[in-house]
């Protein structure tokens, strides 16, 4: 059975016919074709698919995506401002904590939320914040780095 399915996706009105066991994940690359946000396990354990749903960090995999009815849903795309990179993903580029790039988009997505909560985390809330995005390149820390990076110059946009 298809539901009409309302909900902002990086800051724009999205109106679309979903099925009742559609994902979250389904709708973003799928249908509103946002291949950024990462197909991982399906089972919510690698964090590749994290994006922010009324401000917290979820895996899309695990929600359906009429659990997010009227919601403001945030994906890696709706972070930089056109040509222009947000303070978090340039913070990454800068500290090299890019390797494959596969756990990436989760990563940032994370750590943004992360830095929603506290503008300056410590180490510990920095892994704890990142513990639930798998990455299997980097040994996460040059990820740290770049939180730490992001924090210490106090971004006004983190």
């Amino acid at each position: 059975m298809a539901r009409l399915l309302n909900l902002w996706v990086n800051g724009e009105q999205v109106q679309l016919s979903v099925r009742d066991d559609e994902t979250l994940l389904d709708v973003i690359r799928d249908r509103l074709m946002l291949t950024g946000t990462k197909r991982g396990c399906g089972e919510g354990q690698c964090g590749h698919c994290t994006v922010i749903l009324n401000g917290k960090a979820i895996n899309s995999c695990l929600t359906l995506a009429l659990e997010a009815e009227g919601g403001q849903v945030l994906t890696i795309e709706g972070l930089a401002e056109g040509d222009r990179l947000h303070p978090i993903q340039k913070a990454y580029v800068e500290a090299g904590a890019i390797q494959c790039g596969y756990c990436t988009p989760g990563m940032v997505m994370a750590i943004y939320s992360l830095l929603q909560q506290r503008r300056k985390p410590n180490e510990e809330e920095i892994r704890e914040a990142i513990k639930g995005v798998m990455c299997r390149c980097t040994g996460y820390y040059k990820i740290i780095d770049a939180v730490k990076r992001v924090s210490a110059e106090g971004l006004q946009n983190a």
